[in-house]
């Protein structure tokens, strides 16, 4: 992606990485580029038409065309001023104090990691709670897989309040919520009352995994937010491993029901540190709360946001955020490619967590506890590609962009996407070949260090390929990604580990993973070809 050219006169440039749709989350992409409000002014206020006029001498009509602008937008306010940042503003966001940076970070951070806890920590009780309501192991299941489907539900609607009423809000908004539908869930008294308040609960609690990257983008800049958005992207996959070891002993010491109060203990807390702690960190609300204050302090309502001034209705910031991703995946070879993928993986986390008490408790006599510590391997492999594949890739890609001059295809992406189709299928062989019962526990458990590089492999390669394939459309990639990752994670067919056994139904699985494997090696040396086919690719 070229840099991002300066939409207001007379303002410092901050170029954008080919990452910055992903770090900076719109599910409305003919929407603002947040990195173009973190330039600045002498006054705080520019000319709208002359800046309009400046970038389209520099600017190519597929980055900005403030014709088509006008015609699809309605036709912009004459005289307008455009509201910006002070040189030095203490309200820009990249402008906050180190402590503030890192409270904005820690924050979002936890959120995730509250989030992502949660919709694992119950199969520790699965055990307790299907005893307690004499129900089916396939019916109590459910309370993991209609949290994971909120997963992918929640973002089609609540991020897009994100563009209209700013994070912070719709943090609060998330974590309340969350709070309050896991109450429910704490004294049901019924199988039905607590899987509809898990799904409530599951799409409510979405909003920190498709906002908190872009809370932590919006407060460092490119070059300082690399160990930040690392310490992001593997909380996204350490929380959930986590969740089978507490779950399990608290189940077996305390109650299952804790399991869900704990959940609310979490999100409220995390409610007030939001409320408390947490600045509002999205560049265009905090410009259009001063543009309002500036035109009330003046009377002079030519003063605007670039948001106001095109008038974007939101019905249309609606109809994209809920269409566009189901149409990519209609539509665009590449994204049912990598989307596909994507769904083996997350289906294969989430299916580990019920695979493992049949293979640990029913195999090995395991207690919830136990179980628990089996995950620890896909924790150790998660930790290893963080901190050694992801470094690797990294350096790689930025040798790349220098030799590019600035630019990198989005193919240079691939390499640790491919060490991680080869190393997914040979985990998942050792695991189905070590789970019978004769045979000694430890190879199933260290089966988990491979899967889980892997995973992390996998998932952040293929994320930023699709980021950089749709840049302009890249958060409704995300958005369709999201969605169908979703999806599979809550329906993959576990009932086939009673039918086939563990050796073979975890072979199936390991077949799969072979099938999809050259996906990675494919678009390596024919990505660019594909990507010239494609509509939306750029």
């Amino acid at each position: 992606m070229p840099n991002i050219t300066t939409v207001l006169s007379q303002v410092s440039q901050h170029p954008a990485s080919p990452g910055d749709e992903a770090t900076f989350p719109q599910l409305t992409e003919r929407g603002p580029i947040t990195d173009a409000y973190v330039e600045t002014t002498a006054t705080g206020l520019v000319d709208a038409e002359e800046a309009e006029r400046e970038m389209s001498r520099t600017t190519s009509r597929t980055a900005y065309n403030p014709d088509a602008s006008s015609a699809e937008k309605g036709k912009p306010e004459h005289d307008a001023k455009l509201v910006t940042f002070l040189d030095d503003d203490p309200e820009n966001p990249r402008n906050f104090s180190q402590l503030t940076k890192w409270i904005v970070t820690v924050i979002a951070t936890s959120m995730c990691f509250a989030v992502g806890i949660s919709s694992s920590i119950i199969t520790g009780g699965l055990r307790e709670t299907r005893e307690e309501f004499h129900s089916s192991q396939e019916v109590v299941n459910l309370t993991v897989c209609v949290f994971v489907i909120g997963f992918g539900v929640g973002p089609m609607f609540m991020s897009p309040l994100s563009e209209l009423i700013g994070r912070k809000l719709v943090y609060l908004i998330s974590m309340g919520l969350f709070c309050i539908f896991s109450i429910p869930c704490a004294v049901a008294k019924s199988m039905a009352v607590l899987i509809v308040f898990r799904f409530l609960a599951g799409t409510a609690a979405s909003v920190p995994m498709c906002n908190a990257a872009g809370s932590i983008a919006d407060v460092w800049s490119i070059n300082q937010r690399g160990f930040k958005m690392s310490a992001f992207s593997s909380m996204l996959f350490l929380s959930p491993c986590l969740g089978p070891l507490f779950g399990g002993y608290m189940a077996m010491n305390i109650s299952w029901r804790w399991l869900y109060w704990l959940q609310c203990i979490m999100a409220g807390a995390l409610f007030l540190a939001v409320l408390v702690l947490m600045p509002e960190s999205y560049a265009p609300t905090i410009l259009a709360r001063r543009a309002k204050r500036l035109r009330k302090e003046t009377g002079d309502s030519s003063i605007m946001t670039e948001q106001e001034r095109r008038r974007r209705p939101t019905s249309e910031i609606v109809s994209e955020a809920l269409l566009r991703p189901f149409i990519m995946l209609c539509t665009e070879g590449i994204m049912i490619a990598f989307a596909g993928f994507l769904c083996l993986i997350y289906g294969l986390l989430y299916g580990f967590f019920f695979a493992y008490p049949i293979v640990f408790e029913q195999g090995h006599g395991f207690n919830s506890g136990q179980t628990g510590l089996a995950f620890l391997g896909i924790f150790v492999g998660i930790c290893i590609c963080g901190c050694v594949f992801c470094p690797l890739q990294e350096n790689y890609y930025q040798r790349k962009v220098l030799e590019g001059n600035g630019h990198a295809d989005p193919e240079h992406r691939l390499p640790m996407m491919m060490v991680g189709a080869v190393i997914l299928p040979i985990s998942l062989f050792i695991f189905a070949w070590t789970s019978n019962p004769k045979t000694h526990w430890a190879g199933a458990v260290v089966s988990g260090i491979p899967f889980g590089c892997a995973l992390v492999a996998i998932y952040i390669s293929a994320n930023s390929y699709l980021v950089d394939t749709y840049n302009l459309y890249g958060a409704s990639a995300m958005a369709a990604k999201t969605l169908i990752r979703s999806l599979a994670g809550a329906s993959v067919p576990i009932y086939m580990y009673a039918r086939l056994g563990n050796e073979w139904a975890g072979s199936l699985l390991a077949f799969i993973s072979v099938g999809m494997a050259p996906i990675p090696f494919l678009f390596w040396f024919k990505g660019a070809a594909l990507r010239k086919r494609s509509k939306m690719a750029s």
